[in-house]
């Protein structure tokens, strides 16, 4: 039976090690060393993110098991008209992929931010055509492609 609830701030090493797994899909799909993941400091940085309440979490349990989970954070913006979260993180095991575990995470997201008052969700999808599986995923759950292009600078 699946189980999909918050996540508690205890839970952030293993959790953290479903975030490795998932830069290191990406990263192997996409053939570039995208992201610098260090497992104890991800830990860390999860659990006060978390306890600080600064990342929601939700996680899906099968048979006491962690198979996936998604990360979101709130935001507040004019374009929004308000109170918006974004999803940062989303992964479910491959081997518990098209089971219905992604949709499930996703709506539990969907319940939480129409009880704090949400006006929408927002989602990067990892670099196209290589992840052209996720994007048809997300528009099966009604994200509607925005525009753009997500671009980052570093201030380190």
């Amino acid at each position: 039976m699946l189980n999909i609830h918050l996540a508690q701030a205890h839970q952030a090493p293993e959790i953290s090690e479903l975030i490795g797994e998932l830069l290191a899909e990406i990263m192997q799909a996409i053939n570039e060393t995208a992201f610098s993941f260090h497992l104890e400091e991800a830990q860390q940085r999860l659990h006060e993110f978390i306890r600080e309440g600064k990342n929601i979490v939700f996680v899906a349990e099968r048979n006491n098991a962690l198979i996936g989970f998604v990360t979101i954070y709130p935001s507040f913006a004019l374009y929004a008209e308000g109170a918006f979260a974004t999803l940062a993180e989303l992964y479910v095991k491959p081997e518990y992929r098209a089971q219905g575990v992604g949709k499930a995470l996703l709506d539990a997201v969907k319940t939480h931010g129409k009880q704090q008052g949400w006006k929408r969700l927002e989602v990067t999808t990892p670099p196209l055509p290589q992840f052209d599986k996720t994007l048809a995923f997300y528009q099966r759950e009604g994200f509607q492609i925005s525009g753009g292009r997500k671009l980052k600078t570093e201030l380190t």
